[in-house]
C-alpha cells in the first residue's frame, strides 16, 4: 500500500460523510448514485436518488419503464441523456441477466465512460482501476505540484497513471472513494483546506506555496449570452405548453413554455420578471410575459393545455419550472 493510499482510506473511514449511496455493495445503487453525481453536487443529488430508488428499486423495474417516465422523475438534475442512457443500459443489463463484472463490460454499456466504469468496477466488485474525474486531477496536480494543462488528454492520461499508481489494489474501492472524497470536501478549487488534508505533508504544491494557483486548465470559453422569452398562456385552470422535436434535439420530447414567434397571434403583456440559466457555455437569459389567444384559436401537435395539477406528470425543461415560478412573485 503506497503512503496515499495509505492516508487516504484512514482519513476516509474517520469521517466520510454519511451518503445513501455507501456502504451498499449493491452495483444497481451504485450505479445510479454515480451517474446522478456526473454533473451533480453529492447533496443535491440525494432527494432525486432516493425518489429514483424508490419508483426503480432494481434494473429490471427501470428496464421495465417508458422512458416519459424516467425522464420526468429526472426533471430538474439536467442533462438528460444520463436519465435516456441509464434506462438504455438497464435494458440492457436486464436482457443479458445481470451486471458487468468488470471495467470493460460497464464501459460498454449506454452512457457509461472511463471513469464511470472505473468506479463501479472498483466500489462494486473490487477492481483496481483508478478513477479521473475533476476532484481526482486536482489533487493529483497539487500533491505533484504539476502545473500542467488538465484540458490535455496528455496531461490526463499522466494523471491517471499517478492515480493508479497510489491505488491500493486490495481496496480500490474506498481508495477510489477517498480519493473522491478529499478533493469534494478538503481540496476545493478555489479554497483548500490545507490544514485538514491527510496528504498534506506530502503535497509539493502545500510546500511550495502554490496550491491555490492548481491545477491549471488553458482552454477556457467565453461565456454566450443569449436572450430570450417566453409565453405564459392559461385558460381557465389550463396551460398551453409545446412539446419539443424528436430527433436527436436536446431535451426531446420535453413541454416547454411557447416563445412569441410560437404563438404570432398571441397579444403579448409586459414582462413579469426575468429568469437565468445556464447550459454549457451559453448564458441565458429569459423573459416572461403573460400572453392571450383568440377565443376561437385551438392547439395543435406540437401545442396541448395542461391542468396545472397535471404538470408534475410531465417532464417540463427547466426553464419553464423557473419561469413559471416568476407568476407566482
Amino acid at each position: 500500500m503506497s503512503a496515499v493510499s495509505r492516508a487516504l482510506i484512514g482519513w476516509f473511514q474517520r469521517g466520510c460523510r454519511d451518503l445513501p449511496w455507501r456502504g451498499s455493495p449493491d452495483p444497481y445503487r451504485i450505479w445510479v448514485s454515480e451517474i446522478m453525481l456526473q454533473q451533480t453536487r453529492a447533496q443535491a443529488a440525494i432527494p432525486y436518488y432516493r425518489r429514483f430508488l424508490e419508483r426503480f428499486p432494481a434494473v429490471e423495474a427501470l428496464a421495465a419503464a417508458p422512458e416519459a417516465e424516467v425522464v420526468t422523475l429526472w426533471a430538474g438534475l439536467g442533462y438528460y441523456s444520463r436519465a435516456r442512457n441509464l434506462r438504455q443500459a438497464a435494458i440492457a443489463v436486464a436482457k443479458a441477466g445481470g451486471f458487468p463484472r468488470d471495467f470493460d463490460g460497464w464501459r460498454a454499456l449506454p452512457g457509461i465512460g472511463g471513469y464511470t466504469a472505473a468506479a463501479i468496477a472498483s466500489i462494486a466488485f473490487g477492481k483496481p482501476h483508478a478513477v479521473l474525474d475533476g476532484n481526482v486531477l486536482r489533487v493529483v496536480a497539487r500533491v505533484k505540484n504539476d502545473p500542467a494543462d488538465i484540458s490535455s488528454p496528455r496531461t490526463r492520461e499522466r494523471f491517471r497513471q499517478v492515480a493508479q499508481e497510489w491505488l491500493d489494489p486490495r481496496r480500490p474501492g474506498d481508495f477510489n472513494q477517498a480519493l473522491m472524497e478529499l478533493g469534494a470536501t478538503v481540496c476545493l478549487p478555489r479554497h483548500p483546506q490545507c490544514l485538514l488534508c491527510p496528504l498534506r505533508d506530502m503535497c509539493a504544491a502545500h510546500a511550495a506555496g502554490t496550491a491555490g494557483q492548481l491545477p491549471v486548465k488553458l482552454r477556457k470559453s467565453v461565456p454566450v449570452a443569449v436572450e430570450e422569452a417566453v409565453l405564459i398562456v392559461r385558460r381557465g385552470d389550463r396551460l398551453l405548453l409545446r412539446q419539443r422535436p424528436d430527433g436527436g434535439r436536446r431535451l426531446a420530447g420535453f413541454w416547454e413554455l411557447p416563445a412569441p414567434g410560437d404563438l404570432p397571434e398571441a397579444v403579448v403583456g409586459e414582462p413579469l420578471g426575468t429568469v437565468s440559466h445556464s447550459i454549457t457555455r451559453h448564458r441565458f437569459t429569459i423573459s416572461v410575459h403573460r400572453a392571450k389567444l383568440p377565443k376561437k384559436w385551438a392547439p395543435q401537435p406540437p401545442f396541448a393545455w395542461f391542468r396545472q395539477a397535471d404538470l408534475c406528470e410531465f417532464p417540463l425543461t427547466t426553464v419553464t419550472r423557473k419561469s413559471l415560478s416568476v407568476e407566482n412573485l
